[in-house]
């Protein structure tokens, strides 16, 4: 077992040991329940000889399942001997709120995707965030945040990467996102603050290092589609990478690519109802369509609130929850990329 500097988190494997490793990062925590217990976030490192990293997380928020299932079976099935290189795996990522089914961790109620580089002297949630964006995004050549809608949104199944603003950084982004073969890929501004530095992605930019993530369905369930496209696009980044050879590619479609830009990309709620779409996920709208009716049942004789597309678009993402409140996102639009 070995300690990384500036950090409190004991991690259980060598990064630099060849063949397969399996173990934990041990981030001691004193509870109620287990005085001088620790919890434990599993990391797997495969390794073969001199060549590029991939590091693969999944469980960012606990309730996105997809890339927890893709990235715990690359775990189990990549042997060392048919790569060339080292990848890095670490399924659970916020593991406290990933056993807990929910997007932030029950221990401090924080979001790990928001805080970004964390702290090594801080809280749960904070000290994971600081172990990754200190000890694991700086080992790797290119870094995968596979991510879901969770509980609350449901997503037509894509890819994703950020508009970095360097633009050799940004075409080596592009690149992976249509050799990860996703049939459907946006490419997120600044809207809610996507892709700063408070994110996973946000810290790799930081780097200049390239990374993608994902939205492979939601609704707290495990989309069989989407599970076949973050499998099948695990394995093309690592032959994109030179990790995998060439043979060991799987055919894909040919990635439609759109931007989410600012807030005319998304609607919102502006009061509380029960929410009916009126627009299927991959549908394309046009500006001015009704998006969605939010209905009132505890006062049936007051009509519905009527919301609209503000732009053209095609529909990446919708709320799945019925009941909503001032403030929940109802729809995502994707729009063309600009030229």
């Amino acid at each position: 077992m070995s300690q990384t500097a500036r950090t409190r988190i004991l991690c259980d494997v060598d990064f630099d040991r060849d063949g397969v490793q399996t173990g934990y990062l041990r981030l001691f925590h004193s509870s109620h329940a287990s005085a001088y217990g620790f919890l434990p976030i599993p990391i797997v490192v495969i390794r073969n000889g001199a060549g590029p990293t991939a590091l693969f997380v999944s469980g960012n928020h606990g309730d996105e399942y997809e890339g927890q299932v893709a990235v715990s079976n690359l775990a189990r099935s990549l042997k060392p001997e048919q790569i060339t290189g080292r990848v890095i795996l670490l399924p659970t990522a916020n593991y406290p709120a990933a056993m807990a089914g929910n997007r932030v961790s029950p221990v401090d109620n924080l979001n790990l995707n928001r805080i970004f580089p964390g702290d090594p002297d801080g809280s749960v949630t904070q000290q994971i965030a600081w172990f990754i964006a200190e000890q694991l995004i700086p080992r790797a050549d290119f870094v995968c945040d596979l991510h879901s809608g969770g509980s609350s949104l449901l997503y037509a199944p894509c890819a994703l990467t950020n508009r970095a603003a360097d633009d050799a950084l940004y075409g080596k982004q592009l690149a992976a996102l249509k050799a990860f073969g996703a049939p459907l890929a946006y490419v997120q501004g600044r809207a809610q603050g996507q892709g700063g530095n408070q994110t996973l992605g946000g810290v790799a930019e930081r780097l200049g290092i390239p990374s993608l993530g994902s939205e492979l369905g939601g609704a707290g369930a495990v989309s069989r589609e989407g599970l076949a496209i973050a499998e099948r696009g695990v394995r093309n980044l690592l032959v994109h990478l030179g990790i995998l050879p060439p043979g060991r590619r799987i055919d894909a479609p040919e990635t439609r690519i759109v931007a989410v830009g600012g807030q005319e990309h998304f609607v919102y709620a502006e009061e509380p109802g029960l929410f009916e779409p009126l627009a299927d996920l991959g549908e394309a709208v046009r500006a001015g369509q009704p998006a969605a009716l939010l209905h009132t049942p505890e006062t049936p004789w007051k009509p519905p609130q009527e919301y609209r597309f503000p732009i053209d678009g095609l529909v990446l993402c919708k709320r799945h929850p019925g009941r909503s409140l001032r403030g929940d996102c109802l729809f995502v639009l994707g729009s063309a990329m600009p030229g």
